[in-house]
């Protein structure tokens, strides 16, 4: 009778791992987010932006959320800005958007959109003072000769998505901006180190990357990003998709 008791035993539990191995994984998969890359220059025009665009597409495969790069100001309307939830200013200059398609770019920030802007981001737009706000300051100057230089980035804000994989002290190569017009509201998570080299003007407090919410939306900025090799450099790209996914409100 053991015996017996024993073999529906056995089978009782070989066909409970057999249904369970048949039923279908009915959990539905998460929609990717898109997201929109905007790369138009109208003054100095990086080399690295094809790089960028590329390392952001492969962060976007590995990550559940799909890269649109566009050079077109057009797209910037109310109707197309509601597709996308998040918009990328990489290594934009000068004045980019008219009129209407900064109104545009304002309401989709204020109605819950996000932004990051990545270097050159601080370069676009002198004349739009919300745009001003929104990046958290302006470009000034940066050292010449050479402008790509190594210096020390400290670590503010080791809890954020984007700086916790971070040590306190980041050595890294990049042309580094001095700022002007920089927005006291916003939270920073990376400082520069005005005395690991020379041509640094906003002392000891030069924030390099930081975030901010602007109306019912959220701004991240990063001041790196200048050369090729930034977008090869591990603890950059983590930089990067760790501020891409607070401005997903996944973190």
């Amino acid at each position: 009778m053991k015996f017996i008791k024993s073999i529906f035993i056995i089978f009782f539990s070989i066909s409970l791992i057999c249904s369970a191995q048949e039923t279908p994984n009915t959990t539905p998969k998460k929609r990717p987010d898109f997201v929109l890359v905007f790369t138009k220059t109208e003054g100095y025009r990086h080399e690295s932006i094809s790089t960028g665009v590329k390392a952001l597409r492969e962060l976007g495969r590995k990550n559940n959320f799909i890269v649109i790069r566009t050079e077109s100001s057009e797209d910037f309307t109310e109707r197309n800005l509601k597709n996308y939830q998040l918009v990328v200013f990489l290594s934009t200059t000068g004045d980019v958007l008219d009129t209407e398609e900064e109104k545009a770019f304002e309401n989709y920030i204020n109605g819950g959109g996000s932004f990051l802007g990545i270097h050159a981001a601080a370069d676009t737009e002198y004349d739009w003072n919300w745009y001003g706000q929104l990046v958290g300051g302006y470009f000034e100057s940066h050292p010449n000769n050479p402008n790509v230089i190594q210096a020390s980035v400290q670590l503010v804000d080791g809890t954020h998505s984007s700086t916790k994989h971070l040590p306190e002290t980041w050595v890294r190569n990049d042309e580094w901006y001095n700022y002007k017009n920089l927005n006291s509201e916003v939270n920073v998570t990376l400082n520069l180190d005005e005395s690991s080299y020379v041509g640094g003007t906003n002392g000891a407090q030069h924030p390099i990357a930081w975030y901010h919410q602007v109306g019912a939306g959220r701004a991240y900025y990063s001041g790196g990003g200048h050369t090729n090799e930034s977008y090869a450099e591990n603890n950059f790209i983590q930089h990067l998709l760790g501020a891409i996914e607070w401005c997903l409100n996944r973190s």
